[in-house]
């Protein structure tokens, strides 16, 4: 076993299958940052969402999908050039996989493509067995080549598997990221129950949302077309529209698998929504 991949490894405990396949969905994760890194893929595009947070900031929860800006819109962009270092990248630590660019209608503003690897394989590469019958490990990698403008990025540090930078946006402009996915997210009856944990994640640290940020992703989706700017009040007005109708059951259905302690989320409850809506800061 590459001695890198032995390190992040060791990170790790392993009680079940589940988590096993948690420990190579990350390091795989990890490792595709890395080719994209060789591929100089960040000078045109920032990390963000839940895996960054995860990997970079530490949000106590799995994430299964990578998400990407590009810095400034282009819609000709094309993911293709970055796969082939990605796939690079994991064949030189021993692993064997396939990226698959995902093709879409003409016009589409998001781009992706999907990681694709053998479970069985891929685990006798990190010193594993694994039983039969396991899915094959699928990581969706997406970009969104529109950004809404005003958003902040920041330069962070991996050590692992080898030190290298990623751009990435900074938390108060993936905070305001995270508020469109909670009060925009054209779901009728599903609620995404990570989307409220990262929330009250984001509060606890004392995050404050890039107001101006969420306005734009606002205006993009539709959500927010009055003349005059989001303000303050009207953010907050509609926050607490919204917990008052969430369904906090179906809430913590859909986040318990990704929860190392499920636990964490038995106080959840409108009231408590709104007690740490009552906390948000915004700038």
């Amino acid at each position: 076993m590459n001695p890198a991949i032995e390190t992040m490894l060791a990170r790790y405990s392993f009680a079940s299958n589940e988590d096993k396949l948690r420990a190579l969905r990350e390091i795989l994760q990890e490792t595709a940052l890395l080719g994209l890194w060789r591929g100089k893929f960040f000078e045109h595009a920032a990390f963000y969402g839940g895996t960054a947070l995860r990997v970079l900031y530490g949000l106590d929860r799995f994430s299964e999908d990578m998400d990407f800006s590009l810095l400034k819109p282009a819609p000709g962009f094309r993911l293709e050039p970055y796969c082939g270092f990605v796939k690079d990248e994991l064949r030189a630590f021993g692993f064997t996989a396939e990226m698959v660019v995902r093709k879409k209608a003409a016009g589409g503003q998001v781009k992706s493509a999907f990681l694709k690897a053998d479970t069985l394989e891929q685990l006798l590469v990190i010193g594993m067995a694994g039983e039969s019958g396991l899915p094959n490990t699928k990581i969706k990698i997406e970009i969104d080549t529109d950004p809404p403008p005003y958003f902040k990025t920041e330069a962070r540090v991996l050590l692992n598997p080898i030190p290298f930078n990623v751009k990435v946006f900074a938390p108060s402009s993936m905070f305001a990221g995270k508020m469109h996915a909670l009060l925009c997210r054209g779901w009728k009856t599903r609620v995404k129950g990570r989307d409220w944990y990262d929330f009250v994640w984001f509060v606890g640290r004392r995050t404050p949302v890039n107001l101006r940020h969420l306005e734009q992703r606002m205006r993009q989706s539709g959500d927010w077309d009055k003349a005059g700017p989001l303000t303050e009040e009207a953010f907050r007005d509609v926050l607490r529209r919204h917990i008052d109708s969430v369904d906090i059951a179906q809430a913590k259905e859909d986040v318990f698998r990704f929860l190392a302690v499920p636990d964490a989320v038995a106080v959840w409850s409108k009231d408590f929504f709104m007690d740490v809506a009552g906390r948000v800061a915004v700038e």
